[in-house]
């Protein structure tokens, strides 16, 4: 059950453009953004920080969020993991590779560079961080700095996320669930302390 509840998504005027452009894409609105909001100027930065490392940049979509999906299951956000699962999906990772993400270096369905990029995101997220110089010269062997420096942000954004909701006890939404259950509960996935309280879908509560 989440400590503090998510406001409804028309609290703010001047947020509900973006709140709708959330709802297009994904099919839904964040509880942890719909939280957020009881300080706008923070959720404002977040929603602007979150779009420049994730969706702006010359390192692709897909991979930024498979960083993502890993740094998450390194530090046990089973929020953001849900959410990054469903992020994959949307920005055209198969259902084989986002199952298949904790297997990076094994996998035949992972190119070196995602290995790389994979790697640094796995170690950075563990506490205490155990990113070496080997990763970076790897990283750079594929990468520019400034692509290196897209990769890293992405890894601390989610340092922030997942410290976020995993504190929060945020709730999950219904339709992260239902994915993150299909695509990566081979990992031991399972919501946890972000199950929705009731049997009616978060999304439509908010």
């Amino acid at each position: 059950m989440a400590h503090i509840s998510p406001l409804p998504r028309d609290t703010h005027p001047d947020l509900v453009e973006r709140f709708n452009h959330y709802q297009e894409t994904r099919g839904f609105v964040p509880n942890s953004i719909l939280t957020m909001q009881r300080r706008p100027a923070i959720v404002q930065a977040f929603m602007a920080l979150n779009k420049a490392i994730l969706y702006e940049g010359t390192v692709s979509e897909e991979l930024k969020i498979l960083v993502s999906l890993i740094a998450s299951q390194a530090a046990g956000c089973r929020y953001c993991q849900a959410h990054m699962a469903n992020l994959a999906n949307i920005y055209h990772a198969s259902a084989e590779k986002i199952a298949a993400v904790w297997e990076f270096q094994d996998s035949d369905l992972f190119t070196d560079a995602e290995r790389a990029a994979l790697s640094l995101a796995y170690k950075a997220s563990l506490v205490p961080n155990e990113a070496t110089g080997e990763n970076f010269d790897e990283l750079g062997r594929y990468f520019d700095e400034g692509e290196i420096v897209e990769i890293v942000a992405s890894i601390a954004l989610f340092g922030y996320l997942n410290r976020w909701n995993d504190t929060m006890s945020t709730e999950l939404e219904d339709h992260p669930e239902r994915v993150a259950s299909q695509l990566i509960s081979n990992t031991g996935w399972s919501a946890g302390k972000h199950q929705a309280s009731s049997g009616q879908p978060s999304e439509n509560r908010t």
